[in-house]
């Protein structure tokens, strides 16, 4: 069997298509539509079948997903093979949630890259339950993110730190009149938040709900930034991880209110997949993650 079947069988799974993977790989379609044949051929068995216009998966090929994931890493610990320092090569594929992203791993980016300058680094920026989910399927190499509980038994964890949650809102709000701890009452404010899957808003709103404590409307938005301005604007409240509206706080652009569930905390982690090869690029990093955090 040749390896670059494999490699062009992952390549179809995470660009989505056949003709994605061949812009990625530098083939012709053509190329990619005849090494999947070759490979179907020497296993004897259809990897792809057409659903309307698009190409998937059949339930021979997601299970053939594990195994090429594991040749292919087993692959790049051969491709890397006493090659450390300066020299580490390769590709280095990690997913982060946006606040973590935005506020905490500048340093560690830029450290990174000066350390290991031939490595091909890959960033992509999701919610936590989504990054658990494409770390178990062995599509990421490093997930940082929050706990959001029930961690599975296909990751290894790292915990880096606890950051407590802020609710908070314009200067203009009137904030005497706007009481969060009190249940059974209807508030004519907007809640100004990521999107569902959001730990923070999770842990906000299953207090609203404890409390049948109904706010006006949701506004989502997907970066934090739009969050804080939309907020300084009077335009609703957030809860949000504290470290991301400290300088806000600090310079009166926002106020904090206090709520119910406003000691929550949550919990910042690395993750990996427990069968993943720790590559030396993975090393750097996770060595760079955890000093940066001051993880002995």
């Amino acid at each position: 069997m040749d390896i670059r079947h494999f490699k062009t069988f992952k390549s179809i799974i995470e660009e989505g298509n056949f003709s994605n993977a061949a812009a990625k790989l530098g083939y012709t379609q053509s190329t990619v539509t005849s090494q999947i044949q070759q490979l179907e051929q020497e296993l004897s068995i259809k990897l792809f079948e057409k659903i309307g216009r698009n190409m998937v998966l059949t339930s021979l090929g997601k299970e053939l997903v594990p195994y090429a994931n594991e040749l292919l890493d087993t692959v790049k610990k051969i491709e890397n093979i006493g090659k450390h320092g300066d020299k580490i090569t390769g590709e280095l594929k990690i997913a982060v949630a946006e606040s973590l992203m935005s506020y905490k791993l500048q340093n560690v980016l830029s450290l990174f890259k000066e350390k290991a300058p031939n490595v091909k680094l890959s960033i992509i920026s999701l919610n936590c339950f989504s990054i658990k989910n494409i770390l178990s399927k062995g599509e990421i190499d490093i997930g940082l993110m929050y706990d959001v509980g029930s961690t599975k038994d296909s990751l290894t964890t790292i915990p880096l730190a606890d950051f407590p949650l802020a609710l908070v809102c314009s200067p203009l709000l009137e904030q005497d009149k706007l009481d969060l701890s009190k249940p059974n009452q209807k508030i004519n404010t907007s809640l100004i938040i990521n999107e569902n899957e959001s730990i923070y808003r999770r842990i906000l709103e299953n207090y609203f709900c404890d409390n049948n404590i109904l706010l006006h409307s949701t506004i989502e938005l997907w970066s934090i930034e739009a969050i804080k301005k939309c907020v300084a604007s009077n335009l609703g409240i957030s809860f949000l991880p504290r470290f991301t509206v400290e300088e806000e706080l600090n310079n009166g652009k926002l106020k904090e209110l206090r709520v119910g569930c406003s000691d929550s905390k949550i919990t910042a982690i690395c993750a990996y997949h427990k069968n993943k090869w720790v590559s030396p690029a993975m090393s750097l990093f996770m060595q760079l993650v955890r000093k940066s955090f001051n993880i002995a």
